[in-house]
């Protein structure tokens, strides 16, 4: 008799219970109104990855302020109370589903390709990030040096994180998942080469790490007890594919528990690669995601080429994580749960589903002229 895949069997974060361990990845899709309202076709995109299976849904990076936080023009916001009352449309369709739905908020930092409301950019120091914006996500040219925050901007920012977490709970969501990966704010105050600050922002790590464990605090007191917290984090970011944290597993370890003493209910590491096994293992052998399990004693959601049902098994089963989340190949399948169940081979994701900008629209646009083909 053959056995279900490890992947469809159910879990928790907190108070949630999830009917399987397949999350599906936040994705930046640019689809909002210009002034970041959610949009209905947005609603529908969602709720289709619960239709089709899928045991949780993080939502794309959602601004948390009207000053420096948006990262792209076209993204949605949870800053204001139309945002709450747009994204309420959201949240039922993927209820009517039951499934669970995750705010991820976000600031971009020196990463804001795009600012409806004319702020510049601020940054734990005034450097100028490396490479170029992304051009499927509307970005040109160069970034701009961003301006130095002052403990002022840090209080806002963190006010920021609490005040869109009351909002997302106000419109639906279930829980909250706060990104301090890839490059943007809250991991630039955690890098090195971006972080040249010296106060107790800055200089060692217990300092580095000290804001995204403050916004978590600040959140769980704005929230209270019962909302789950998560916070992705990563080592790569999306104009620097090659960083790793310095220490290597010590640098994870202290972290991951400045992390887990803030509040969180569960760690997201992402962008660990298709080899996640290999590529996500430290000197000392232990993956990244296993050693956040020790060191944290929360749920850990692995991310990077978990559509592929050998290697999810062998995270799961390896006890490298316990929840695996899909971008590319929920883009590709968003029935995924339901194919894996039924032994289906997967539609390969292909890079056009994003070209020339990653919007819901051109995904489907895709997707339709793939199937009629």
């Amino acid at each position: 008799m053959q056995h279900a895949h490890p992947a469809l069997s159910p879990h928790r974060i907190g108070a949630l219970a999830l009917r399987n361990r397949l999350a599906v990845a936040p994705m930046t899709r640019v689809s909002a109104n210009p002034d970041g309202t959610a949009t209905t076709e947005m609603a529908d995109y969602y709720a289709e990855f619960a239709r089709g299976g899928f045991g949780l849904i993080v939502t794309e990076g959602i601004y948390t302020d009207t000053t420096h936080s948006q990262g792209y023009l076209n993204q949605p916001g949870l800053a204001t109370e139309a945002h709450v009352e747009a994204w309420r449309g959201a949240t039922d369709a993927v209820h009517a589903h039951g499934v669970p739905f995750i705010a991820q908020l976000m600031h971009a930092g020196a990463l804001s390709q795009g600012n409806s409301f004319g702020a510049g950019t601020i940054a734990p120091s005034a450097i100028a990030p490396i490479g170029r914006p992304l051009g499927e996500y509307g970005g040109h040219d160069h970034w701009p040096t961003p301006r130095a925050a002052t403990h002022d901007d840090i209080r806002s920012v963190t006010a920021g994180y609490a005040d869109a977490a009351a909002r997302a709970v106000a419109a639906g969501f279930d829980g909250v998942e706060v990104h301090a990966a890839n490059g943007y704010l809250l991991d630039q105050f955690l890098t090195v080469y971006t972080n040249q600050r010296d106060d107790d922002y800055g200089g060692d790590l217990v300092n580095r790490i000290r804001l995204t464990a403050e916004v978590v605090a600040a959140i769980r007191d704005r929230v209270g007890a019962d909302v789950p917290i998560g916070v992705r984090l990563s080592q790569t970011k999306v104009n620097d594919f090659t960083y790793r944290w310095p220490g290597g597993p010590a640098d994870a370890e202290v972290i991951f528990a400045a992390l887990a003493r803030a509040g969180v209910d569960y760690l997201h590491v992402a962008s660990e690669g298709r080899d996640f096994i290999d590529t996500a293992r430290f000197s000392d052998r232990r993956t990244i995601t296993a050693l956040a399990r020790e060191v944290s004693g929360v749920p850990v959601m692995a991310n990077g080429g978990m559509h592929g049902p050998r290697q999810a098994a062998d995270v799961l089963d390896g006890g490298h994580a316990d929840l695996l989340s899909v971008a590319r190949g929920a883009l590709a399948n968003p029935d995924l749960p339901e194919r894996l169940a039924a032994g289906v081979e997967l539609n390969p994701f292909d890079h056009a589903m994003i070209q020339p900008m990653a919007t819901i629209a051109n995904a489907r646009e895709w997707s339709t002229a793939r199937s009629v083909r």
